[in-house]
């Protein structure tokens, strides 16, 4: 008989929700196929005629097989880079918040899009966060990060999508989704490293008194 695997250990479903949270739901939309695409994307002429969800929805769709595969790797990747830093529910909270912001600024700042699916423009929202916490605390690697990040946003819109990204999506890579993705990334990095100071200022200061 062998014994249970423990907390952190890598067989723990303890350890790998918040990696399963986001690679599930991504996997079963794919196997769903075309109708699961259809009635999620993000769509501007349904959107404006009122299926809102599609804001948010349209980040866990994605063109085929090539397109998840690359973007769960770039999930996956990225949770075990920031597990420390951002343990349990808030890597995948921040890819939420991160479609939700993606979303919304594809519908307000990029007019002439029509369409758009995939969860990378997320990601870029939990690489900005995880590199700024990283930062924070003084690690090397969270600036590395960064500027690997601010150089590939920089590439993209200047000359468009990295070669490699459209041959392995399968379809056009909408570059803008990656910037609104990363200033989401900035706007959330910044009210948790602010809270963080402040609730450490307070802490402080009720030890004085």
């Amino acid at each position: 008989m062998t014994a249970p695997a423990s907390p952190g250990s890598p067989l723990s479903l303890r350890r790998l929700w918040p990696m399963l949270v986001i690679v599930v739901p991504c996997f079963l939309l794919a196997l769903a196929g075309h109708t699961a695409r259809t009635a999620l994307q993000f769509d501007r002429v349904a959107i404006v005629d009122g299926q809102v969800w599609r804001i948010f929805t349209g980040n866990w769709v994605h063109l085929g097989w090539g397109h998840l595969g690359e973007d769960v790797a770039g999930y996956i990747l990225l949770w075990l880079l920031y597990e420390r830093e951002l343990p349990g529910w808030r890597c995948p909270a921040l890819v939420a918040l991160g479609a939700l912001g993606v979303g919304l600024g594809l519908l307000l700042g990029d007019p002439a899009l029509r369409w758009y699916v995939g969860i990378s423009g997320a990601l870029n929202t939990l690489w900005i966060v995880g590199a700024m916490l990283l930062m924070a605390r003084r690690d090397w690697l969270g600036w590395i990060l960064a500027l690997f990040l601010v150089l590939k946003l920089i590439y993209e819109q200047l000359l468009g999508p990295l070669p490699w990204s459209v041959a392995t999506t399968g379809g056009p890579v909408i570059v803008d989704a990656h910037l609104w993705g990363a200033l989401t990334g900035a706007v959330l990095g910044s009210a948790i490293l602010i809270g963080s100071r402040w609730r450490g200022g307070r802490s402080r200061a009720d030890r004085r008194v």
